[in-house]
C-alpha cells in the first residue's frame, strides 16, 4: 500500500469549499501560474506539491489575498472573494518563517487575533484554553516564544492560526525549517490536529514524501502549470506524465515508440499494445520490477548488468545497467537471498505489462 490519507469523508458526502476558476498570475511578463481550475472539498488535506520556483507558494497566496490574480476569480463558500483582502477572507495562514512575536507569551501570540477582532475577554480565554490544548502547550503557555524550540514555535503559529477557526487554513513549506526527526513529528501532529478538528488544509511543500504521509488529495505542478490532481495512490499508481512519474517517488521511464500496435522501447525490449502509431514513455516504479531469468512470456524484459547493490533493511536496492546503456533501479525485497546478484553479474529485469504507465508524448 502507497503511502497516503484516505479522507475521513466519502467524496459523496463532500462539498466544494474552495473553488479556483481560470486562476492565473504573471511578474513582469512572466507566467508564474498559467490559467487553472482547481476545486478542494470541505475536510481535504490538500497538498500543493512542485519544485521549487513552479508556482505553488504563488498559488497558495492569492487564495489567502496575499498576491492579486492576473486573471480568473476565486471563491470560497460559493463567494467570489477574489476582490477582498487577507482580513476580508474566511482563510488563515501559517508561513514559513512563523511570523510570531518575540516579545510576547505564547498566550498573547494566540491571543492576538482574537483581540483585533475585539471578541469578549470569557471568549477569548476559552479559545485559547481550546487551541492551547488541541497543539499540546498547556504548561509552556506563559513562556517567551524566544525560549521556545523550533518545533514548539511552529505549534504556536498553528495555534495562533487555529484560533480563529479559519473554514480554509493555508500552510505554506509549514516544516521546511525544521530538523528531519522534528519534522517527521510535526507530521504526526498536523494529521492528528486536522483529524480532530475536520477542517481544511491546504498546503504547499517541494518534499513529495511529506505529501504522501499527509494529503487526502494532491496537485503537482511544474513551470506554474497544474499537472495533475489526485489522491496519494492515484498520484503514484497513474501519473499522467513523465515529470509528475519521477518526481513523486522513484521511477524507470522508458522511451520508445508504438508502431501497428507494437511498442518498440529503446531499451531494447518490445510488447502489444494497441493505439495510435506515436512516441510514447513507459513508466516503472522499482518495486514493479524483478531480476528474473526465468523465462516467460506474460512479462516484459531487458537484460543488463548489476552495477552496484546496496542493503537497505528491508529492502535490496539494485542498480542495473541494460545492454542498451540506460541504467534503471530494481527494488526487492533482502529475505529472497541471492548470493549471486553481485555487482558486474548478468541479469534480466522483467516486468508485467500491467504494473507499467504508458504516456503518449
Amino acid at each position: 500500500m502507497i503511502p497516503g490519507r484516505e479522507t475521513a469523508q466519502s467524496s459523496e458526502t463532500q462539498h466544494v469549499l474552495l473553488k479556483l476558476v481560470g486562476l492565473s498570475k504573471t511578474f513582469g511578463g512572466q507566467v508564474a501560474v498559467a490559467p487553472l481550475d482547481l476545486e478542494i472539498r470541505s475536510g481535504d488535506f490538500f497538498a500543493i506539491l512542485g519544485p521549487s520556483g513552479c508556482g505553488k507558494t504563488t498559488l497558495l497566496r492569492m487564495i489567502g489575498g496575499f498576491v492579486r490574480p492576473a486573471t480568473g476569480a476565486i471563491f470560497i463558500q460559493g463567494r467570489n472573494v477574489t476582490g477582498l483582502g487577507p482580513e476580508k477572507r474566511p482563510t488563515n495562514m501559517v508561513f514559513q518563517g512563523y511570523g510570531l512575536f518575540p516579545h510576547m507569551t505564547v498566550r498573547q501570540n494566540i491571543a492576538y487575533g482574537l483581540r483585533i477582532a475585539r471578541l469578549p475577554r470569557r471568549e477569548i480565554e476559552a479559545r485559547i484554553a481550546e487551541v492551547i490544548g488541541l497543539v499540546r502547550l498547556e504548561e509552556l503557555g506563559d513562556r517567551s516564544v524566544g525560549q521556545l524550540s523550533g518545533g514548539q514555535q511552529q505549534r504556536v503559529a498553528l495555534a495562533r492560526a487555529l484560533v480563529m477557526r479559519p473554514p480554509v487554513l493555508l500552510l505554506d513549506e509549514p516544516l521546511a525549517a525544521l530538523d528531519l526527526k522534528l519534522r517527521q513529528a510535526m507530521q504526526e501532529e498536523l494529521r492528528r490536529i486536522h483529524d480532530e478538528i475536520g477542517g481544511t488544509f491546504v498546503f504547499v511543500t517541494h518534499d513529495q514524501g511529506e505529501a504522501m504521509s499527509l494529503a487526502s488529495r494532491i496537485a503537482v505542478m511544474n513551470e506554474g502549470k497544474l499537472l495533475q490532481v489526485g489522491s496519494p495512490e492515484e498520484i503514484y499508481r497513474h501519473p499522467r506524465s513523465a515529470f509528475v512519474a519521477t518526481f513523486v517517488g522513484e521511477a524507470n521511464v522508458f522511451r520508445g515508440r508504438r508502431l501497428g500496435g507494437t511498442v518498440q522501447l529503446s531499451a531494447g525490449p518490445s510488447f502489444v499494445m494497441t493505439g495510435k502509431d506515436c512516441d510514447i514513455v513507459a513508466v516503472v516504479r522499482p518495486e514493479a520490477m524483478a531480476i528474473d531469468d526465468i523465462e516467460n512470456s506474460d512479462v516484459i524484459r531487458a537484460r543488463g548488468r548489476i552495477v552496484e547493490r546496496v542493503f537497505l533493511g528491508s529492502l535490496v536496492r539494485y542498480f542495473v545497467e541494460l545492454d542498451g546503456g540506460q541504467k534503471i533501479t530494481v527494488q526487492d525485497a533482502s529475505d529472497r537471498r541471492r548470493p549471486d546478484l553481485v555487482p558486474g553479474a548478468p541479469v534480466a529485469v522483467a516486468w508485467s505489462a500491467d504494473k507499467q504507465t504508458v504516456l503518449e508524448v
